[in-house]
């Protein structure tokens, strides 16, 4: 398959390449690989870039993306990029600055897709798992339908051309999509956990693939922790 051909229509207008390359790293990976990296999948063809805040590597990948600009092998129309809003900053009156944020980290005027990383508000500030000194997660409480509206404003102002979720279970997005006053509907939710059976786990551990597994356990106990509930 063309990565470069394949795409989507969003319900806001908007297509979307249904492969995209995901940039997260482990912390102990030079975030020089990054670019070295990102710069190589959009040579091969990715064109939709995924990436987060919490990442800690927009820098690199926005200057793999601008490199790939800057020597004709494509125009920035031709990328899709997806950065996510990370949970200390689901405040609404810390969206729009957190995107900004992000578009200075990044050298780019504007974001394809921002999505709502978890629904788990965290204590606001600059570390990324605020914790007490327990060691435990210190969590925030937030309207999620005050952060979307945030979301909706950051559309408004050509920040973002589409806006999402992810990680919402069924209850928190009927929440937005029922919400008075909503604007723009959510043009994705993505998923990163789920739950296989152990013939599908056996399957998938059969393949002659590299592949890592992650169990994400932060946020356990927060009342708007999505994975406790049906998708």
């Amino acid at each position: 398959m063309d990565p470069k051909s394949q795409k989507v229509k969003l319900n806001d207008g908007h297509f979307i390449p249904v492969l995209g390359f995901g940039t997260y790293a482990p912390p102990e990976a030079a975030k020089r690989e990054a670019l070295e990296i990102t710069k190589f999948a959009i040579e091969v063809g990715f064109r939709h870039i995924d990436c987060a805040h919490v990442y800690q590597n927009e820098e690199q990948v926005g200057q793999a993306i601008r490199s790939k600009i800057a020597d004709g092998t494509v125009k920035r129309e031709d990328i899709f990029y997806t950065s996510k809003l990370w949970l200390t900053s689901l405040r609404p009156e810390l969206v729009q600055p957190a995107l900004e944020k992000s578009l200075k980290t990044l050298q780019l005027d504007y974001v394809d897709l921002y999505i709502i990383h978890i629904p788990v508000a965290l204590k606001p500030g600059e570390e990324l798992f605020p914790k007490d000194e327990n060691g435990k997660l210190i969590f925030d409480s937030v309207d999620l339908c005050l952060t979307w509206e945030a979301l909706e404003k950051c559309k408004d102002a050509g920040l973002a051309k589409s806006i999402g979720v992810s990680n919402f279970n069924h209850k928190q997005l009927e929440k937005i999509l029922n919400k008075p006053g909503l604007k723009y509907k959510p043009v994705c939710n993505q998923v990163f956990d789920f739950e296989l059976s152990p013939e599908d786990m056996k399957a998938i551990d059969g393949l002659n693939r590299n592949r890592r597994y992650y169990e994400f356990l932060p946020g356990v106990g927060h009342p708007e922790y999505p994975f406790s509930e049906e998708y």
